[in-house]
């Protein structure tokens, strides 16, 4: 039975002589075919990457319950569904680029490693949002503005090419193979914890100030916070020390000089595209019914509130956070869910109360009363948490670990960038053409069509070893 060293943090082999040490500090060893984490590092890398995670959703809450005041600030007057569309139309800018960002950073990953990446996208995130809050308005530099502000999500599109990816595999990787499924539920509590940040401030500062006020000086203030927040984030990543499994590679590599040369010249894109074809697939497919409902939920439905329903902006921002503060409640338990009864059962269960509670929950919200949206509102997020709470565990354990960061991140973000970020854009434009205001409903319904198949051939990844690494436990 495996044992804590109290005086050296490296591995033993099977015979109990010890290796080298795999990374300065990192108290995981293994005995035999099992790895020992400690888990007081595990908490500090599932804290590091929720945080940047909840960093890059801080910007997309506060870019989506802006953007009708953002549309004003950063295009010419005129039509107000125009000036919306041209928001959201910077909003999935970044998004097409979201693919270049994952077919760079993630086999940076997958060749230096997980922790040196992910202290790089945390800096160009923070710099990109920061830079949006120092952008001079449309009134004030004409053109140019709107320039700058399609630049400026370019950089975080690209950052976050590799961001998401990253932080699931580090956390993969870093948890017991018994506690996946809940240690990777964290990330996205990370994710609704800055979707509340950004949608509360907002919130607050929609209250306080004048729309005058708000269209001159108010909007930069959440885009100026992401300064301090990115160096906080920053400062928790560099903290940390590689993963177990990267980190054994890297070992293995040292005594195997030769064959690593020779499998680096193997290992290239086209490998992580074509070499996992099935897994890729699977994970488009996966991801696609995740997104497309996370960005109708969260980044879409406050703005379909007020520009479709005439709903009062702040009592539609405060029941969307309402809503959001609710799953982070349910998160971290439908996570230790998917431990239990595996990752496939919750996220069919997802699909299949998207496709039958979709066309019913927005018929609620369309009532308009704050109680009927409220319960529109709640039983879609609630779907939602079958997603937000498996995913993290569930896509990292498609691919194996010598290509598992850049896999992900490109399969994760040619998802993305097609369908879920285009999610707002697409909707409005659907509406605009049909003129029917049930079009959100459909294509929720559409995406846990495609993602009940995904479900149905990808195969359960609970309690189980991640493709090419060995059993991992606490004790």
């Amino acid at each position: 039975m495996p044992t804590k060293s109290p005086v050296a943090p490296g591995p033993r082999t099977h015979g109990g002589s010890r290796t080298e040490s795999t990374a300065p500090g990192l108290e995981e060893r293994t005995s035999g075919e099992v790895t020992v984490v400690d888990p007081a590092m595990v908490k500090r890398a599932v804290s590091a990457a929720a945080l940047g995670n909840a960093m890059e959703w801080f910007d997309f809450g506060v870019y989506s319950y802006i953007a009708v005041t953002l549309g004003h600030v950063f295009f010419p007057s005129g039509n107000p569904t125009a000036q919306l569309l041209s928001t959201f139309g910077a909003f999935a800018a970044a998004f097409l680029v979201r693919p270049l960002g994952g077919m760079f950073f993630g086999p940076l990953g997958d060749r230096i490693g997980r922790q040196k990446v992910l202290a790089i996208t945390m800096i160009m995130m923070a710099v990109g949002t920061f830079a949006i809050g120092l952008i001079p308005s449309y009134a004030s530099i004409g053109v140019g503005a709107p320039i700058l502000l399609l630049a400026a999500r370019l950089v975080q599109g690209f950052s976050t090419g590799g961001e998401y990816g990253g932080a699931s595999t580090f956390i993969a990787e870093y948890a017991p193979d018994k506690k996946r499924g809940f240690l990777g539920s964290w990330l996205e509590f990370g994710t609704l914890a800055g979707y509340v940040g950004g949608a509360g401030l907002v919130t607050l500062m929609t209250a306080l100030l004048s729309t005058d006020a708000l269209n001159s000086w108010g909007w930069r203030i959440p885009f100026l916070i992401a300064g301090p927040m990115g160096i906080i984030g920053l400062y928790l990543r560099l903290r940390l020390e590689e993963t177990p499994a990267f980190a054994r590679l890297e070992q293995e590599a040292r005594t195997k000089e030769k064959e690593r040369r020779e499998a680096e010249k193997r290992i290239g894109i086209r490998e992580m595209i074509f070499g996992q074809w099935r897994a890729m697939l699977l994970c488009v497919g996966l991801v696609l019914v995740f997104n497309v409902t996370d960005y109708m939920l969260l980044s879409y439905m406050p703005s379909y509130l007020t520009s479709e329903l005439k709903y009062d902006a702040t009592h539609g921002l405060l029941v969307v956070l309402a809503v959001m503060v609710l799953m982070m409640c349910v998160q971290p338990f439908m996570g230790r869910l998917t431990d239990r009864v595996g990752r496939r059962p919750v996220i069919a269960a997802g699909c299949a109360g998207f496709l039958l509670l979709s066309v019913p929950a927005l018929l609620l919200i369309r009532q308009g009363s704050l109680f009927a949206i409220g319960l529109g509102m709640a039983a879609l997020g609630l779907l939602l948490v079958c997603f937000t709470a498996s995913m993290p565990s569930a896509l990292p354990a498609l691919f194996p670990t010598k290509v598992r960061y850049g896999s992900l991140s490109i399969g994760f973000n040619i998802s993305v960038s097609l369908f879920g970020g285009t999610t707002p854009l697409v909707v409005t434009a659907l509406i605009g053409a049909t003129g029917n205001r049930m079009m959100p409903a459909y294509y929720m319904m559409a995406a846990a069509v495609i993602g009940g198949i995904a479900v149905l051939l990808m195969s359960e990844s609970a309690r189980k070893p991640l493709p090419g690494s060995p059993p991992a436990v606490e004790t």
